[in-house]
């Protein structure tokens, strides 16, 4: 059956043959990574940190694209049953957790920037396909098939053919910038400035952030903020630490105390409460250890859009 999609300027004709078949099951069922272990080195090379809080910021979409979102037809419930399709196959396939994002953030960008065509269901899931399998090829080392990764009961299967030429409109749209700096770059060298905490507690903190980071790839705004500042308000929702500290001087004096809240608030507004890290060991402290630096409780309860930071 052919279809056509106006999913590009100028349009391409998409094909899709075949139907949905028989899929394997996730034993994971909310789609989230898992990470068994961690290496925090002792001397984290400063300089790097500072010149990718520098680059990261030559990687934001325009602001204009943010607002315009919820006026996209694409942002609803299929625009979520796509994203949490994504992340089950992302866990079923064992995918590192930068994968996961990459391949969000390619799907939303591209959503922002192009129109899909109305009233059908597959331009999204072909991209969806089509932003899991770059974002796995520039991360993993082994990779499925372009078949083998279209599991997990996806609600329509695409040709290899169709999901290369799909594959080359989302890296044309992103100007071929697909190794982004992710949350993940600063992981672990926030968690290794709480240096009062066990390697065990470290890990515990590493593998609770990393799948809240996962979690919030569905909500679209997290757009807006950098990855130091979604990295740094993943462990301060984990750990439930204070922020008062006028610009965060116990992960790095260039974070923004302002944005870091306001993340903080899109999560805790779309994260449900237990993600917030019960299974930590309870000899993991409630505040940060550097306590001239975080002397103040973090006002969870003011709400600042991201359009306020």
């Amino acid at each position: 059956m052919s279809v056509s999609a106006d999913v590009s300027t100028p349009s391409v004709n998409l094909y899709c043959n075949e139907t949905a078949g028989d899929a394997l099951c996730s034993n994971n069922a909310d789609g989230i990574s898992e990470i068994n272990s961690a290496y925090f080195p002792v001397d984290i090379d400063e300089s790097y940190i500072d010149n990718i809080l520098v680059s990261e910021l030559h990687q934001m979409p325009e602001t204009e694209l943010i607002a315009r979102f919820p006026d996209i037809p694409e942002s609803g419930s299929a625009h979520q049953d796509t994203l949490n399709w994504m992340l089950k196959v992302h866990a079923y396939c064992r995918f590192r957790p930068e994968t996961a994002y990459l391949s969000a953030n390619y799907f939303h960008c591209f959503i922002l920037s192009h129109t899909l065509q109305k009233g059908k269901g597959w331009p999204l899931q072909l991209l969806a396909v089509a932003c899991l399998s770059v974002a796995a090829k520039l991360e993993e080392t082994r990779v499925p098939s372009l078949l083998d990764i279209q599991t997990l009961e996806p609600r329509f299967l695409f040709k290899p053919s169709t999901v290369r030429r799909m594959e080359l409109l989302v890296m044309g749209s992103l100007k071929w910038r697909l190794h982004i700096i992710t949350p993940f770059s600063f992981l672990h060298y926030f968690i290794a400035k709480l240096s009062h905490l066990s390697p065990r507690s470290k890990n515990l903190i590493l593998a609770h952030s990393s799948d809240l980071i996962i979690s919030t790839c569905r909500v679209m705004n997290i757009l807006a903020y950098t990855p130091s500042t979604i990295a740094a308000a993943a462990v301060l929702w984990v750990t439930d630490q204070s922020i008062g500290c006028p610009k965060l001087e116990c992960f790095h004096n260039r974070m923004n105390k302002e944005m870091v809240r306001g993340c903080y608030n899109l999560i805790k507004q779309n994260t449900p409460q237990l993600s917030r890290g019960k299974a930590l060991d309870a000899t993991i402290p409630g505040k940060c250890l550097a306590k001239k630096c975080c002397s103040k409780d973090f006002k969870s309860s003011q709400d600042m859009s991201p359009s306020k930071c």
